[in-house]
């Protein structure tokens, strides 16, 4: 006897039934609509990569332990895509000589990453990608910055309900290398550090500080403790890095001129990913069901230089479609359960059917939305699963309605008939 297919899903990704499905597309109207809203376009590519695109930006470790990749038949290495950015880049890069500068764009794409299934991160999700290329000031940032602090106010969050957090990656790569003298390893392990601090117990974390940095650590520890951004300014030497941390301001003080004011400079925000050039920044729900980074981005001015491109200043940030969803239940926002359909049609003895289908055209030409009960059952058993189904209004087809052409329209919620015909 053959063994029974199991119905579980794929570990760490989801079915998504019709109520998943509504929530799912409720979060990519927000997204869509946000992000249409200040101009950008979208854009799509294949799910599959090359696998050294990931290499060359991320390198082998991430390859072979976080992504699915896999040889094809025709002994290429290729890769699901793990993140959208290289494939934007690459993208770019091919026609970057036809492409009208700055480039906004966006994309929803499906994501794929080998790792451990948990609250808010599972192997395959859906993500918002927004990037805009070409323009070297500021004002990037104050715009990217500006529709993530919308599509969480979209959410159904307030301001006191999320922070935006705020650093310079360029500030962080002075201090570790042109004030502290580390080399690039060093900077880099300091780095990967204290992007998880928040993760590890204080003394875990001054200890393994201690060790990198050795006497130098209790100066960067007062550094990283700063109270805000003009604390750690008052701390640095050096015109770059002053000049470093004015931008943090001039970001702060632009979204401020918006009307966005729960933002914070945070010293200890890095972002994981080393392509990131300058700002940096995430959207971090308050709440404590969650506590967590909602999404984030920043400047990344190098990454087109991975296709023998010149430079391009390009600014982004992604958000994912499991913590959107994980806010809009925490916060009661989730749009609520809506019927499939605003006319049901219930047929009396199946010789009637032609007919409700010819009536159910009809009413869908005038933009209802109608389904047509074909199951064969009593009438009670349709009219109660139509009710079920939360469907606002019933018409019941049999050989009455067939002989002369009439037919009564019912309001489920108040038992109103409108005679239509």
């Amino acid at each position: 006897m053959a063994k029974k297919l199991s119905t579980d899903a794929y570990k760490g990704v989801r079915d998504f039934f019709p109520a998943d499905m509504a929530i799912e597309n409720k979060i990519f109207d927000i997204w869509r609509s946000v992000s249409e809203k200040y101009g950008y376009e979208e854009y799509n590519a294949s799910v599959l990569e090359p696998a050294d695109l990931y290499r060359a930006k991320s390198g082998e470790e991430i390859v072979n332990e976080q992504t699915y990749t896999f040889t094809d038949r025709g002994d290429r290495e290729v890769t699901l895509r793990p993140e959208m950015t290289p494939t934007v880049a690459r993208m770019v890069a091919a026609r970057k000589r036809e492409l009208i500068f700055p480039l906004r764009w966006f994309s929803i794409p499906n994501l794929f990453r080998y790792e451990q299934p948990q609250r808010g991160r599972v192997r395959e999700h859906w993500q918002l990608n927004v990037d805009i290329f070409g323009v070297e000031s500021l004002a990037a940032e104050i715009e990217v910055i500006n529709m993530a602090y919308d599509i969480t106010r979209a959410y159904g969050l307030k301001d006191t309900d999320f922070e935006i957090r705020l650093n310079s990656r360029k500030l962080m790569n002075y201090i570790l290398r042109d004030m502290f003298g580390l080399d690039a390893e060093i900077s880099r392990k300091v780095s990967k550090l204290v992007d998880k601090k928040d993760k590890l117990p204080a003394d875990v974390f001054n200890s393994e500080i201690e060790k990198l940095l050795s006497v130098k650590a209790a100066e960067f520890l007062a550094l990283l403790n700063s109270k805000n951004l003009t604390d750690l300014s008052a701390k640095i030497s050096g015109k770059s890095g002053v000049n470093n941390a004015s931008e943090i301001q001039t970001i702060i003080d632009g979204l401020a001129n918006l009307g966005i004011k729960n933002v914070r400079f945070d010293p200890t925000l890095m972002r994981g990913f080393d392509y990131y050039t300058g700002i940096v920044f995430e959207v971090f729900d308050l709440n404590p069901a969650n506590r967590r980074s909602v999404f984030g981005g920043g400047r990344y001015d190098d990454l087109l230089a991975l296709f023998g491109n010149e430079k391009v200043p390009a600014v982004g940030f992604g958000a994912g479609d499991v913590i959107a969803r994980d806010l809009m239940e925490t916060y009661g926002t989730l749009p609520p359960a809506l019927a499939s359909a605003d006319i049901a049609i219930c047929v009396v003895e199946e010789k009637n059917t032609l007919f409700a289908l010819e009536v159910a055209s009809e009413l869908r030409d005038e933009g209802n939305r109608v389904s047509v009960d074909l199951s064969g059952k009593k009438l009670g058993d349709q009219i109660s699963k139509a009710n079920k189904r939360g469907v606002a209004k019933v018409i019941c087809i049999g050989d009455e309605e067939v002989k002369t052409g009439q037919y009564r329209v019912k309001d489920m919620k108040t038992g109103a008939e409108e005679e239509i015909g």
